[in-house]
């Protein structure tokens, strides 16, 4: 599996000094004074208000408690959400309702009649899609932190001195070279930084997320780096639980009529007819969007680069070559779902320090300079 070489192309005429150190780096990397690897959490500092015996002393605060994006955390920030979970809800009843439902009315019927091996087999189908879940649900999808005050105040002046004249606003685009592919970065106006390769902001849960596939409602989060492959996972186990629990309720329906009217067995058991329903209507997107993903995961796209055409002439541009392709299927699909998980960065279960200047958690709708920001995608179907 071949390496893709990372170097930062000058932006202009004045180009910003680099260090005597510089390396190349990897797609992934961060350029700028963007977020690095998380820092071991010192030790808690506990402030205390008054004096002499009596003064009461202040819980030290986590990182989590205050995060600026608009994530929900649970269990002491172990856990953490986008901040609507109603649609999220509704995905876990559905799977839920379906599943209990097959258990209990129809798995022993089929279990008698055919074999025992039709309950097992949709309890580890079932298990698998819940866990896949749950994964992509509460993992961190590769956010990166927000620089800091004095990061944002030096990387603006980098920025400044890169301008031409007085009268141009100074440029907040950056050129990289990925594998011989000049691939553009752009400035996040709410993180206040040069966002890495494959990096967007989303908008839905504002923060700027680490080779960024979309936010998908129906899982509660978004999809990037870090829960990519339990997304597809879950999109593909669930496809294969939807078309067992259908065919097996088609074949328990079928027994159940011979000898007698079929209407009248669909009054019978009105909790198939209901398993029937939601599964006809679910299947076909459930299993457009495992085939969407598995076409991505062949290629190493992702869906913000196949929707903006980044790699392909949807622009009506020339098509140009996706730098991140390993130029060979089983090498793609290894590259993304097989590879090493990446830490966590945001490092929410980490104490605030007293002296450590955080980023400003207040938000603007409208983005400095006017900037456009990138427009979130919300997913399909799970």
């Amino acid at each position: 599996m071949k390496d893709c070489e990372y170097q930062q192309i000058s932006p202009g005429a004045a180009p910003p000094p680099a260090s005597p150190g510089a390396r190349r780096l990897g797609p992934d990397a961060h350029p700028g004074p963007g977020p690095g690897p998380p820092q071991p959490a010192a030790e808690p500092r506990w402030s205390s208000s008054g004096s002499g015996s009596g003064s009461i002393r202040r819980r030290p605060r986590r990182k989590w408690e205050v995060f600026p994006g608009r994530n929900r955390f649970y269990c002491g920030g172990r856990l953490m959400l986008a901040g609507h979970g109603g649609v999220f809800a509704l995905t876990l009843l559905l799977i839920l309702t379906t599943t209990v439902l097959f258990f209990v009315f129809d798995c022993p019927f089929l279990a008698r009649q055919l074999t025992l091996a039709i309950p097992i087999i949709a309890a580890i189908l079932f298990f698998f899609v819940m866990s896949c879940l749950l994964q992509t649900s509460f993992t961190d999808p590769g956010i990166l932190p927000r620089a800091t005050v004095c990061e944002a105040a030096a990387l603006e002046k980098q920025i400044d001195n890169t301008g031409s004249s007085t009268y141009r606003p100074p440029p907040r685009t950056r050129e990289v070279m990925i594998n011989g592919q000049v691939v553009k970065l752009k400035y996040c106006f709410t993180c206040k930084m040069f966002r890495p390769p494959r990096t967007s902001h989303c908008s839905v849960c504002d923060n700027c997320v680490e080779r960024f596939d979309h936010h998908c409602p129906w899982v509660g989060n978004c999809v990037g780096r870090r829960n990519y492959r339990f997304f597809y996972a879950f999109i593909l186990s669930l496809s294969f639980l939807t078309a067992f629990i259908f065919a097996c309720v088609v074949t328990h329906l079928t027994l159940r009529s011979q000898g007698s009217n079929f209407l009248s067995t669909l009054k019978e058991t009105p909790a198939s007819v209901l398993e029937l329903v939601i599964c006809f209507f679910s299947i076909w997107s459930i299993l457009g969007l495992s085939g969407f993903h598995t076409y991505l995961v062949a290629s190493n796209l992702t869906t913000n680069e196949d929707i903006k055409g980044s790699w392909s002439n949807k622009r009506g541009g020339e098509a140009s070559v996706n730098p991140y392709s390993h130029k060979s299927v089983i090498t793609n699909c290894c590259a993304v779902l097989c590879g090493p998980l990446p830490p966590s960065l945001i490092d929410r279960r980490g104490f605030v320090q007293s002296d450590t200047v955080l980023p400003s958690p207040i938000r603007s709708n409208e983005p400095a300079c006017g900037a456009k920001p990138d427009a979130s995608m919300v997913g399909g179907h799970p």
